[in-house]
């Protein structure tokens, strides 16, 4: 199911969990061709695994399948990635960066849903990396060419994308059949899966064939004054074409042009991806399933299958408990769904249908408690419901900083050791854990140092573990730059309201919950060493940031910078002090940022061996990161 996360937010979690997101939503695009996230999100999640961590091996591999190939093979020019663009104002934003006069041309070509792929003239391979891919030449006997005038064998040199013509797929491939006897589900799951056979001997038998479309075959062009007035009638005719696309790429006309403005670490300046956006298809809502938050249940429509872009959609978010009264949305009704630049569908709206089931719930799947409707939201407010529990302290654990602790333990642990409350998590010790299935002597003895270590913690993570609805660590951190915790219980809803970023509805969660936490807290406050943030000399220093691949692990640096009176972070924005670079000439995207933004940027190399004297104070950045936990999904009609 799907993962709930606001992917926009993604501070505070690790960088093994977005590295395991990743790999997830990699298995479910390229081998169960059932994405769950939209293109805007998964570039969200690189994004983040990129500022924790740029050196990451997943930064090298994203969007490209696994295939069974022969060898490595180097580009003699590389195949890098195009920066992307998700509606018409960002492409014009773009193509404003660039023109030159108003009648600066731009050249658009569709954007195969495939696999980027080059052939020199004898050896056929894949993008991988950019700079070097896998060699899939022996795949060649199952490929056509379609360039501009021809079609036919794969006899001539090409850099284009392996995909599976639509017509081909309804029709050939109705009777193809993978390995296990069963057929393709899509297009996309067909070339993936045939590109990872290491013989293709069968496919051979059924008579399969991939397409190999040229990028430069089918071309629009037009001039920056016409795009935006052209722009819908282009969309129209390249959308219409028989090839699985997941949007359009626009280049600057003119090569030398384009070529002379250079490129970032991952992409040419001169070129950009367009993603599709607005497809809808009707389909019959068959039931609704609620998945647990640490706050509210989320409703999540079950469907008829139905396909969009190539993709068979089973699943849509109705958001919220609201937006199924506001829309009127029962079981049975025909329902517009819409994949809107790729991301995860939604309903738009419904039609009655023939029979009609209330699809909201008024009973708590797993402890039968009559639940609460808290506009907009359903909740259940049963303290001892099992699920509500779960995700409550799975989120606290995170806030806290224990990160080996996932879902599945932590179930493990409420029913085998009786643990209920993040205090029971500290008191654990390596008895306890190793009781635990799959846990050896080193993986308990891991958790058991890690627990240890939370105890370690900040005034604000402390904060943030509470659960308090709309209250993360980032707002904790802004909140107690100006009270201490002490003093915060202390006050009144008026004075809560008035702290920048609360206003009256956090102000009320918040008063309400240390209220109804207090022994809890006091009991919390017994089992760590805190760490307050009013004062802490820590939240006016310079900050400092480090990019690139360096000899010692970033920790290192991180230690001298802190030595020198620096705070380390991993972003780069417009109050960030210095940029320390591995390679200045790099152009990362650490680094184009840095530069926007006027920051100081210097070598490693300058940095080490300067005075490490300290830059002007600046501002925290005053951001809500609470973002939604992983889901558990019960389905359900209403109960009385």
């Amino acid at each position: 199911m799907s993962e709930l996360i606001d992917y926009k937010n993604l501070d505070g979690i690790s960088e093994n969990e977005i590295a395991r997101l990743i790999e997830y939503h990699d298995k479910r695009y390229w081998e169960l061709g059932e994405p769950e996230i939209s293109d805007e999100e998964y570039d969200l999640l690189a994004r983040q695994l990129e500022k924790l961590n740029p050196d990451h091996p997943l930064l090298l591999r994203l969007g490209s399948p696994s295939v069974a190939g022969t060898g490595k093979v180097r580009h003699k020019k590389p195949m890098l990635s195009l920066d992307k663009a998700y509606s018409l104002e960002e492409l014009l934003e773009w193509a404003k960066k660039y023109v030159r006069n108003p009648d600066e041309e731009f050249i658009i070509q569709p954007k195969y849903d495939g696999i980027s792929a080059n052939f020199d003239g004898s050896v056929l391979a894949t993008r991988g990396d950019g700079e070097e891919g896998e060699n899939i030449t022996d795949k060649i006997p199952l490929i056509e060419l379609e360039s501009a005038g021809y079609k036919g064998p794969l006899k001539r040199q090409a850099r284009g994308e392996i995909v599976i013509r639509n017509d081909d797929f309804k029709t050939r491939y109705s009777s193809i059949t993978k390995k296990d006897g069963n057929p393709y589900k899509n297009s996309r799951n067909a070339v993936a899966g045939i590109m990872g056979l290491k013989d293709i001997a069968d496919m051979k038998r059924q008579n399969a064939k991939l397409t190999f479309v040229d990028y430069e075959m089918i071309s629009e062009k037009v001039s920056f004054h016409e795009f935006r007035e052209r722009w819908p009638a282009i969309l129209e005719n390249l959308e219409n074409l028989p090839y699985p696309m997941d949007g359009l790429v626009v280049k600057l006309a003119d090569e030398k042009y384009s070529e002379s403005l250079g490129f970032t670490a991952h992409h040419p300046r001169g070129q950009i991806a367009f993603k599709f956006s607005g497809v809808r298809k009707t389909s019959t809502l068959l039931d609704v399933e609620w998945s647990f938050g640490k706050n509210c249940l989320t409703p999540v429509a079950e469907l008829e299958p139905v396909e969009i872009g190539g993709i068979t959609i089973r699943h849509a978010t109705l958001h919220n408990a609201q937006n199924i009264k506001d829309k009127d949305i029962k079981i049975g009704d025909t329902i517009t769904v819409e994949r809107a630049g790729d991301v995860i569908p939604y309903v738009i709206n419904a039609i009655p249908g023939e029979t009609r089931k209330d699809a909201l719930i008024s009973i708590c799947p797993c402890c039968k408690a009559e639940l609460v409707f808290e506009k907009p939201e359903l909740r259940c407010v049963n303290p001892e419901c099992f699920e509500t529990r779960v995700q409550r302290l799975l989120a606290a654990v995170r806030n806290i900083g224990i990160e080996r602790l996932g879902e599945p333990n932590i179930r493990r642990m409420m029913t085998k050791l009786n643990v209920k409350t993040l205090r029971d998590i500290f008191e654990l010790g390596f008895d306890d854990i190793v009781k635990l299935e799959g846990f050896k002597e080193k993986s308990a003895n891991n958790l058991v140092s890690e627990i240890k270590n939370a105890r370690k913690t900040t005034d604000f993570q402390l904060l943030a573990s509470l659960n308090i609805q709309g209250i993360g660590k980032n707002l904790a951190k802004s909140i107690l730059t100006e009270y201490t915790l002490d003093g915060l219980r202390k006050l009144d809803i008026e004075k809560l309201s008035s702290i920048d970023g609360v206003g009256p509805e956090r102000a009320f969660a918040i008063e309400k919950e240390l209220k109804d936490q207090s022994v809890f807290i006091d009991e919390l406050l017994q089992c760590v060493e805190l760490a307050q943030t009013k004062g802490s000399s820590e939240i006016n220093l310079p900050t400092i940031c480090f990019t690139g691949k360096m000899p010692e692990k970033r920790s290192y640096y991180e230690g001298i910078a802190k030595s020198r009176g620096y705070s380390p972070v991993d972003t780069v924005s417009s109050e960030l002090s210095i940029l320390v670079a591995a390679d200045i000439s790099s152009g990362s995207s650490k680094i184009e940022k840095a530069r926007a933004f006027g920051v100081k940027l210097i070598s490693l190399d300058e940095w080490l061996s300067s005075s490490g004297n300290t830059a002007a104070p600046v501002s925290p950045e005053k951001k809500n990161d609470d973002f939604m936990d992983l889901p558990l999904f019960f389905s359900g009609n209403s109960e009385g």
